[in-house]
């Protein structure tokens, strides 16, 4: 039997900042949560719908923390639906999307569960599962892969004022 050969695995903080491609969101800070399984996206106006006899699910997002100045629409194809219980405990059905996920100069697949995400201070949260294989976390550290000037940000999301 051939031993497995150790995988790189990069060091993020307890928040980061990351990259949507896919869903063309240039930037968004997650907040890196290893007590939560699933990683969900701030998402608002959720609509299901079929686009030639595959499941799609259309929904406008709030990229930038605390602010509401920045809202456009996505697309992606349904991976799944599943039932989330909320940090308050509460559970909530939610439609699952696959998309890759930039951070840094890394990228690899993740899923997202959609949830309005308003209350809460990162519009979207890192869990387990898409952090697994790929990051250990230094919990004392945050954005090691780069921090984001807010007039960096304005030019990023400069489209969508």
């Amino acid at each position: 039997m051939v031993p497995k050969l150790p995988v790189e695995k990069i060091i993020i903080g307890r928040a980061e900042w990351c990259q949507l491609p896919e869903l063309n969101i240039p930037a968004i800070k997650a907040r890196v949560d290893s007590g939560a399984k699933t990683s969900a996206l701030h998402a608002f106006n959720i609509e299901p719908f079929v686009r030639d006899g595959v499941e799609w699910v259309s929904f406008e997002v709030h990229p930038l923390q605390r602010s509401r100045a920045v809202a456009f629409r996505c697309e992606a194809t349904i991976a799944d639906r599943r039932m989330v219980k909320s940090t308050s405990g509460v559970a909530e059905q939610r439609y699952v999307i696959k998309t890759t996920m930039c951070l840094g100069a890394h990228n690899w697949e993740i899923e997202l569960t959609l949830t309005n995400r308003d209350s809460m201070g990162y519009r979207m949260l890192l869990g387990r599962q898409g952090m697994k294989r790929h990051v250990l976390i230094d919990p004392a550290a945050t954005q090691n892969h780069g921090r984001i000037s807010d007039s960096r940000l304005a030019a990023l999301y400069a489209d969508h004022l």
